[in-house]
């Protein structure tokens, strides 16, 4: 499984999909690849701890 180069869908910017990241999503059972990059997830989940309105 060689690594993947994927686009987030929130900054557009390229971002890379390690195997070992491919691993870890077939481990749980994610069936689709990430549509954001590392940084916008971060901001994503702090957004919605803190229950802003960032996400509407």
């Amino acid at each position: 499984m060689p690594d993947k180069t994927l686009i987030c869908k929130d900054c557009e910017k390229e971002f890379l999909f390690t195997e070992g990241e491919q691993v870890f999503y077939k481990e749980k059972g994610f069936q689709n690849d990430p549509v954001r990059c590392p940084e916008c997830r971060r901001a994503r989940k702090q957004a919605r701890r803190n229950n802003t309105s960032y996400l509407r």
